[in-house]
């Protein structure tokens, strides 16, 4: 099986999911990214990893990094052996925020190993490739959005995973609130219950219904479209202070969610310049990214 002679760079965007009501199925692309440029190394067989910027100094740089253990992942699919690696990383999306960080690094493996295997599309398709992202990540809704860009709608069905990509409304003007705190996924869905209100899931399915005409066509419901029971009030205890910056703005009359699991706060809408978002948060004004995940060979 022959390579790529020359490097691949994958740039991948920073996501933010569930959106409120949408749990496990909505994602947004941020223009915030990630950058992973991977060489085939002819006289060694074996895999280097450099990291700059986020997790410098903190990730691995061995076989246990995310991107080279979704890079395996790939050549298994492709039915090829791993080559010897050198992958550098540049990272600028907040590492355990709720930003996407493990989708972006899922999908940059993923696409890296597909784009150095010369027929590498025609034996693993966008289709197998997103199926195969969800299932390294555990679940859809950043990977999708990662993979697509824009508004994305991830689903699963007879065991396929499905993504539908739209089209943000152009007032849609993400403002993030990243604190220095990190959180964990796995905690995160630990808070939540087995089970819930059957007037809370009517509640959730309703508002994720409107959340995607608000986003796309109709900005001026997205304060009703965000109100969400089904995660946020339960993951609260583990991030107070991103709960009560959530309840600030949400008082104010912003169309506010916390990213994903947590603990970085997403508002949709525009934010009055006097809410105060707290010791150690810093504020990033983003667009969304239309183009989704990037790669450039040679």
């Amino acid at each position: 099986m022959e390579f790529q002679p020359g490097p691949v760079t994958v740039r991948v965007p920073a996501s933010s999911a569930n959106l409120g009501p949408g749990f496990d199925a909505l994602g947004l692309a941020l223009a915030w990214y990630d950058e992973v440029t991977v060489r085939v190394s002819a006289a060694d067989t074996t895999t280097t990893v450099t990291v700059s910027g986020e997790g410098a100094g903190e990730l691995p740089t061995d076989d246990r990094h995310l991107v080279v253990r979704a890079m395996d992942v790939a050549f298994d699919a492709l039915g090829v052996a791993r080559p010897g690696l050198s992958l550098h990383c540049r990272n600028r999306i907040p590492q355990a925020r709720g930003l996407g960080s493990s989708a972006a690094a899922v999908v940059a493996g993923l696409l890296a190993a597909r784009a150095l295997v010369r027929d590498g599309r025609q034996r693993l398709d966008d289709t197998a490739l997103l199926r195969l992202a969800a299932e390294v990540e555990g679940h859809p809704d950043n990977v999708a959005a990662c993979l697509l860009g824009g508004l994305t709608v991830a689903w699963t069905s007879g065991g396929q995973v499905r993504a539908a990509r739209l089209t943000p409304a152009p007032q849609v003007r993400p403002v993030v609130f990243v604190p220095d705190q990190r959180g964990l996924t796995e905690a995160a869905r630990a808070a939540l219950p087995e089970r819930v209100p059957h007037a809370d899931a009517a509640h959730a399915a309703g508002r994720a219904a409107l959340l995607v005409h608000a986003l796309t066509s109709a900005p001026e419901h997205l304060f009703d479209a965000t109100e969400d029971r089904l995660h946020q009030p339960y993951r609260a205890a583990g991030m107070p202070d991103s709960a009560a910056l959530l309840n600030r703005l949400r008082a104010r009359g912003v169309a506010a969610v916390i990213s994903g699991a947590g603990p970085s706060v997403l508002a949709l809408t525009p934010v009055p310049p006097d809410v105060a978002a707290g010791p150690r948060v810093s504020r990033h004004e983003l667009a969304v990214d239309h183009g989704g995940a990037v790669v450039t060979t040679g």
